[in-house]
């Protein structure tokens, strides 16, 4: 029973991956044709051609062409990971480690597409309001992963607060790594979150 249990959840989580890696293979041909003819002059039709995937296909990982620059594809698989934290670890040390050690699993192809679309969100102002609305998805994400792992309300204002902290981590992460792009991820983010973890001390 616990072997095909195991099986199960791992079986899952390499679907998540695969379907990770497509997503972002469509990214990648997105920021290509971005930066080839601009992001409001690109078509939803054009990068669906472009990465040799239907139209309606598309739509099965994005819900639109803003989707493409604001969506995190690697959601469910942080979730994943955060499930495997060890039960003596505090929510915001399993967090830490499930961030960390999906961030330094991604390629350098992967990497860069993240890098790009951050700079383009961040160049076009009305991008950010959907910006903000993948930030409150992602606490909302956090604060269920949380008050799972503690038998908690993700509504709670305690929990909130830690997955708000998170995101606003993950923010700061974000345009650092924009900023100096032969920055390591991963390091970058344990940094951080391992400041979180010790109070902001500046």
């Amino acid at each position: 029973m616990c072997v095909i249990s195991t099986h199960t959840k791992q079986s899952g989580g390499l679907r998540e991956r695969k379907k990770a890696k497509a997503m972002a293979e469509v990214q990648k041909h997105a920021m290509r044709l971005f930066r080839e003819q601009g992001y409001k002059a690109t078509t939803v039709e054009q990068i669906a051609e472009a990465a040799e995937i239907s139209y309606s296909t598309f739509f099965r990982y994005f819900s639109s062409k803003e989707d493409i620059l604001t969506r995190d594809n690697y959601d469910p698989l942080l979730n994943d990971a955060f499930e495997r934290q060890p039960d003596g670890l505090s929510p915001l040390q399993a967090l830490k480690n499930a961030m960390v050690s999906e961030a330094a699993k991604l390629s350098e192809d992967e990497l860069a597409t993240m890098r790009e679309r951050n700079e383009l969100t961040i160049s076009i102002p009305e991008l950010w309001a959907a910006m903000m609305n993948a930030n409150t998805r992602m606490m909302e994400l956090i604060a269920d992963m949380v008050a799972k792992r503690i038998g908690g309300q993700s509504d709670d204002f305690a929990i909130r607060t830690l997955a708000g902290a998170v995101v606003g981590v993950n923010i700061s992460v974000t345009l650092q790594y924009a900023e100096h792009p032969d920055a390591d991820f991963a390091k970058l983010l344990d940094e951080a979150l391992t400041r979180l973890e010790q109070g902001l001390p500046v």
